[in-house]
Order: C-alpha cells, then sequence, then structure tokens
C-alpha cells in the first residue's frame, strides 16, 4: 500500500539533514518534507495529504519512483513576500519561497495540480501576488447596541449570533486562506463597545450579546442613523450571555486563528456615530465635543493595545457629521484615529500598523496634507481607499469614477485599497472568470494599487438562510458561493490563471457533468448581470438591485420602488459600457445617423444570446443526483430566464420610446409583444427561484423584495404599453 510520510523540521534546520529521509525504501512511499513548523504550512498539507490521497488511493503503480516534495522558505531575489516557486525533477518536487505565507499559497497550489492532474502533471512555476492585499469587505452585525451599516435587513438580523461562534470564523478564514485572501475589513457604525475597555470609560463596555425583537420598519435611514430608537433598544432578546472580558478573549481567539492562515483584521468605521455608549461620560455625536474626540482617541489606541493581532483601523468621513466641511471632518478624523494609532505605534515600535482612510465624502488632497504625520510615521503604513465601482462591481469591467475624481493625482502617488462593491448577487451563484480577469487586470495597478476588498452593504456573507432544504443547513455563503469568492480571490492573486485551471477545477468538483458545458453555461449566464446593470445603471445600491428589479421608493412620490418600463426608458448607461441609451438611440433614429455604440436592441440580443447558450446547454445535462449540482444548474437556469427577462424589457422599452417618438403603430405592437415576453419570463425566472430560495427578503437599502409582488407590477408594463397614445 502507498505511503505518504511527513517529515518536519524546524525553519533553520540545515538542508543536509535532509538526505537522511530522502531515500525511497521498496515499499510504496510518498516523502514530504518541510523546514517549515509554521501553522500556515501545517494547514496548507492537510491539501496537499487530502490530494495525495485523493490521486493515489488506490493500490496501483509502483510510488517507489514517485518524487520527494520539499516544501523550504528560502531567501531568492524571484520571490516577492507571498510568492512561491515550484520546481520539478525526477526525484523531488520542490516548493520554496521567501515566507511562511508563500509556502502556503505554493503548497496549495501544489496540491491542487496534483488533485487535479497527479503527481505527473506538476508543472513548475514562478508566482508573486498581484494586488498585495485581497479581502472581503464584512459589515459585521455584532450586537443590537453596535450596530453595522447593514442591520436593519434580514441578512443581519440571522447572522448576529454567528459572529459571536468561533467555528463560523474558523471556517471562514480556511475557506478565505484557500482562495487567496489575506486580510478582513470589518466594518461597523461604532464597535468599540463590543471589543474593549477604554481606559477612562470602562462603564461603556458591553456585557452580553443582545438583538432587537421589534416589529422593524422597512426603511431605515441611508446613512445609519436611527438604529438606536426607543422602540429597537427598549425590546431586546439575549443572544449570548458573555462578559466583555470573554469577548476580548473571543476575538483574540479568532484574530489568532487568522494569523496562522495569513489572513490579517482590521477594522473600519463610519463617523461621527456613538452606538453603545447611551450618552455615558457626556459623549455625543457632536464634531466639536472634545469628551468625544478624547473617548474616541483612546478607543482607538485600546483596540491595539487589546488585540496583539491587529493588523490595522480605518474609517469614513461624513456619514454622521451635521454638515461639516472637508476640513472640519478631517481636523476630528486626524484628532481621533490618527492620534489614536500614532501614540499606539508609539508605545509599540516593534509592532507594524496599517491606517486606512476612505476617500469618501471628503477630498483626497485634504486628507494627504492632513495626515502627514500618519504617512511619516516608521511603523505605521499609511493608504486610501476608493469606492471604485460605485455600488456594483457587475457592471463594466472599466470604471471612470477614479478619473472624474481625479484621484490618481489627488492621492500624490500614495497607495489605494479599491473598494470593489458587490450588491447584485444574493440568490445566486455567480461565475465568470473572463469578467473577472478583465476587471482586475483593468485596476489602476503600478505604484497605486494596494488591492482590493470585495463586498456588500446590502448583505451579510455569513451564512446561508435563504436556501429550502439545504444539503449543508447553515452553509457559509462565501462555501455557497464558493465560485464567485474563489474568481475574485484567485486572480487578484495571479490573474494570468487560465479558464483551462477553472474548467479542471469545476470538473473536479462536479465530476457528474461535462466540465466546458458548465463552465460555459456558467459564465453565460452570470453576464447577465454585467450586461443588464452596465445598460440600466442605477449607481449606488439603494438605487438598483437586479435579482428585485427595484430601487429604494421615493416615499414623496409614493413610488414603489419597481424599475417599470419607463424607468428602462430614462434611466441612463454605465459610463465605460459602450451601451447607448434608449433615449439618445431613438433620437440617432429619427435623425438617420448610426453609432459604434451598442444600441438597446443590442443590448437585448446580446441577453438573450449568453441565456439562451447557457439553457442549451443545461438541456444536454442529465437531472444530477448531487444536491449541491442541483442548485447551481437551478441558479444558472434561474438567472438566464432573468436574462430573458430583461431583454425583453429592454426591446420593449426601445420600442414604446420609438412610438412615443414617431407615433408609429408598429412600434407599439412591437412594444407590447415584448413586454408580453417579458412577463412570461418573468413568471418562469421566479418560478424557478422559488424551488429551492426562501423569499419574501428584506434589505436594508431597498427594502422587501417581494417577488410575487414584484409580478403584479411587472403586468403593469404591458398596460402602460397598450394604453399610451
Amino acid at each position: 500500500m502507498r505511503k505518504i510520510t511527513f517529515f518536519t523540521f524546524p525553519l533553520l534546520c540545515l538542508w543536509s539533514f535532509l538526505v537522511l529521509f530522502s531515500c525511497k525504501e521498496k515499499e510504496d512511499i510518498i516523502n514530504v518534507i518541510t523546514l517549515s513548523d509554521s501553522p500556515q504550512v501545517s494547514f496548507a498539507l492537510q491539501d496537499l495529504e487530502s490530494a495525495l490521497g485523493a490521486q493515489y488511493k488506490l493500490s496501483g503503480p509502483n510510488l517507489a519512483d514517485k518524487p520527494d516534495i520539499v516544501l523550504a522558505v528560502q531567501k531568492t531575489d524571484v520571490l516577492n513576500p507571498e510568492g512561491f516557486k515550484i520546481e520539478k525533477t525526477k526525484t523531488e518536487i520542490k516548493v520554496t519561497a521567501s515566507d511562511n505565507a508563500g509556502l502556503m499559497y505554493g503548497t496549495l497550489e501544489l496540491a491542487e495540480q496534483i488533485k487535479l492532474y497527479g503527481l505527473e502533471g506538476v508543472k513548475p512555476l514562478v508566482r508573486n501576488p498581484y494586488l498585495e492585499m485581497r479581502g472581503p469587505k464584512f459589515n459585521i452585525p455584532l450586537d443590537v447596541r453596535t450596530p453595522s451599516y447593514s442591520d436593519v435587513c434580514d441578512a443581519a438580523q440571522y447572522n448576529m449570533p454567528h459572529m459571536w461562534d468561533f467555528s463560523f470564523w474558523k471556517d471562514y478564514i480556511d475557506t478565505m486562506a484557500r482562495y487567496r485572501y489575506n486580510y478582513i475589513s470589518l466594518w461597523s457604525l461604532h464597535p468599540f463597545p463590543s471589543l474593549v475597555k477604554v481606559p477612562g470609560y470602562e462603564d461603556i463596555a458591553l456585557d452580553d450579546v443582545q438583538r432587537s425583537t421589534t416589529n422593524w420598519q422597512e426603511y431605515y435611514n441611508l446613512l445609519g442613523i436611527g438604529f438606536d430608537a426607543p422602540e429597537i433598544l427598549d425590546n431586546v432578546e439575549v443572544l449570548k450571555s458573555i462578559t466583555i472580558d470573554e469577548k476580548i478573549e473571543f476575538w483574540k481567539k479568532v484574530m489568532a486563528y487568522g494569523k496562522s492562515r495569513n489572513v490579517d483584521f482590521h477594522f473600519i468605521t463610519w463617523n461621527i456615530f456613538d452606538y453603545g455608549t447611551q450618552g455615558k461620560y457626556g459623549i455625543t455625536d457632536e464634531i466639536d465635543n472634545e469628551i468625544t474626540k478624547d473617548y474616541f482617541r483612546k478607543s482607538i489606541k485600546q483596540l491595539f493595545v487589546t488585540y496583539p493581532d491587529l493588523a490595522g483601523i480605518g474609517l469614513a468621513t461624513g456619514e454622521n457629521m451635521h454638515g461639516a466641511n472637508a476640513e472640519e471632518k478631517e481636523n476630528w478624523a486626524y484628532d481621533t484615529y490618527a492620534l489614536g494609532i500614532l501614540e499606539a505605534a508609539k508605545e509599540m515600535p516593534e509592532r507594524q500598523f496599517k491606517f486606512i482612510h476612505r476617500q469618501h465624502q471628503s477630498g483626497a488632497q485634504e486628507i494627504a496634507e492632513k495626515f502627514k504625520a500618519v504617512v511619516a510615521a516608521e511603523n505605521v503604513e499609511f493608504m486610501f481607499c476608493f469606492k471604485y465601482a460605485k455600488a456594483h462591481v457587475y457592471s463594466a469591467t472599466q470604471q471612470p469614477y477614479h478619473e472624474h475624481a481625479n484621484y490618481l493625482q489627488q492621492i500624490e502617488g500614495m497607495k489605494t485599497l479599491w473598494g470593489l462593491r458587490n450588491d447584485d448577487t444574493f440568490y445566486f451563484r455567480w461565475g465568470a472568470p473572463d469578467f473577472t480577469r478583465e476587471f482586475i487586470n483593468n485596476l489602476p495597478h503600478n505604484d497605486v494599487a494596494k488591492g482590493i476588498y470585495f463586498g456588500s452593504d446590502q448583505w451579510i456573507w455569513g451564512r446561508d438562510f435563504l436556501t429550502k432544504n439545504p444539503e449543508t443547513p447553515n452553509q457559509l455563503e462565501v462555501q455557497k458561493h464558493w465560485y464567485q469568492w474563489m474568481l475574485w480571490g484567485r486572480l487578484s492573486y495571479d490573474p494570468t490563471l487560465s479558464n483551462e485551471r477553472f474548467r479542471d477545477i469545476l470538473g473536479s468538483h462536479f465530476p457528474e457533468v461535462d466540465a466546458n458545458s458548465l463552465f460555459s453555461a456558467w459564465q453565460n449566464a452570470s453576464m447577465v448581470y454585467p450586461l443588464t446593470t452596465g445598460f440600466h445603471w442605477g449607481s449606488l445600491d439603494f438605487q438598483w438591485y437586479i435579482e428585485g428589479c427595484k430601487s429604494r421608493p421615493s416615499q414623496a412620490a409614493n413610488e414603489t420602488g419597481f424599475h417599470d418600463v419607463n424607468r428602462f426608458i430614462s434611466l441612463g448607461v454605465h459610463p465605460k459600457s459602450g451601451n447607448q441609451s434608449i433615449p439618445d438611440y431613438v433620437k440617432m433614429v429619427s435623425d438617420g445617423k448610426s453609432t459604434a455604440l451598442r444600441t438597446p436592441l443590442q443590448v437585448s440580443d446580446e441577453l438573450m444570446n449568453v441565456s439562451s447558450s447557457a439553457l442549451d446547454v443545461l438541456k444536454k445535462f442529465k437531472e444530477p443526483t448531487n444536491k449541491e449540482l442541483q442548485f447551481t444548474l437551478n441558479d444558472i437556469k434561474t438567472v438566464s430566464f432573468l436574462g430573458k427577462y430583461y431583454a425583453h424589457k429592454i426591446e420593449g422599452a426601445t420600442y414604446l420610446a420609438l412610438f412615443r417618438d414617431s407615433n408609429k403603430k408598429e412600434y407599439q405592437e412591437l412594444a407590447v409583444k415584448a413586454l408580453e415576453k417579458a412577463l412570461d419570463f418573468w413568471k418562469r425566472y421566479v418560478h424557478q427561484a422559488k424551488q429551492q430560495n426562501h423569499n419574501p427578503l428584506w434589505t436594508n437599502r431597498v427594502g422587501i423584495v417581494d417577488w410575487k409582488q414584484i409580478t403584479e407590477w411587472v403586468k403593469q408594463d404591458i398596460e402602460i404599453a397598450k394604453n399610451e397614445r
């Protein structure tokens, strides 16, 4: 029988020691020899052992002639931090890296190659990370008293208890490490009372974890104000009885575990919020309150004092600053956050700190000028972050907003984190490698990009609560949506990773179906999101949610929030999508001109093509027995129906606009016909989606998404077109 023998040596062990253990015996043995005993490498070794076991689990070829696998940290000019090299000879497969993080990634890469191609198929390569920081944006629902921006929604209310479950973080961190993410940013309006005991303000620290049992309203303030209303705080349940000291030990354990997987933690806040302070010590959210400034400054310092593995702190200015100008905002931020981290850095000179300032409702030049002392600190790394694609990363592979803001010139060559917001794919599994790769390659990179964060303001990527009869109850969202999260993590680390690799990963994950066909169907269906949103451009999260065809309604106008055929005519296109708006198309037709842009009817055709292509592939598949594959194929089918709905809706809106301009009856007839088809595919979409998903869904930005109610609004589009005179 085959044996896998692991030999682990201290990092500084002499290389010559390997000779003693590299000889093959007659018995079939694979020697896996590592000079590193770091937890990062030990983690990756689990995958390597699994891959070897999976590939060679049966008796067969004599493995005595198989090579040893050697893992080692070695300084070399060709490898950057987190980079690795795989070399192969007849007697040895060697993975080297300049640090343990790189050795972990190299070992994970080797494990994947062995799993997919066998020992014989291992290929030499050298890889350095393309983007230095790769992490999720996680709006964390800690407690009703210390809410995040996203707390007033189903996803947050369901996931609040999971935030205090170590098994969640263990699985989450392991998953993110495998996808090559190396930090987690936890976003909160004011997390400090749930995390630290601040000297001089000890009475603010909160015991227990509480969740409100109030009869929630559908809509709350878009700036995160009012989450401490009496009806919210006066009706609570205790989810977990836990002291503040136990909370601190919990988060120390979580952060230490993250470090063992090369995953750092950062807390990022919006300001000025005083949630959880309950008016104690005279703290308010007023910008000129000196007590508040002192409390915040000490809170920032205490975070680092309390948590030795905390990597950094970040902030945004402007959400709750009561009309202050840019200078006043940045003065406050400097007096609190900057001074707090500078004090911590001075007292802990051996430690490295990261300071992230989001350029939001303030100017980058003002920020750079005000925070010169932070930039100059030897053990503090200052960086900006910028909402690169507004709220919809799935819109176009090029984005204009940093150009509009003259952002690169304003930050004066300093590094930035590009914020990639995904307020689009909550229900359905997404997977388009070509789009992801092109998007990442188009990011401003050289001497500018520090990295990315990928995530949502309208969703909590915690545990799944939408799936009916799940195979794995309470599955991690990043495991349910594994392909999407893997694509953004792996391609941010290495955008040269080929489609062939992703096809092979799909083939290994779902061996029941043809990998090429699944790859094609999934990518085509996933393009429904950027094709639609690139044409129908509501840039912010409350302005467009594609899976519900709605936005936040204007209460003054007595709107439903549904984007009807009129809204599809009036709303513009994404500036970098290459699309032509419906009004511009109508004028072009009227003037007898042409365009190099993609016309609305061409967008409609492309949506039809990708949706039909995906559905045609699905027809060839037999009914799967694997439940995850069933769910995945159902999602592809569901999104394809959604794509056909939007294709016909765009077609109908275009013809209706042409009719209004020309009064030609044939245009009205074409509009009605297209919108009737749109209704048919919306019904198919809802029927397919409800087979495996719970609905309605309460979201914090566009309110309740009720597919049954929306169906009635879809019907009204036909009447709008029919009644046009």
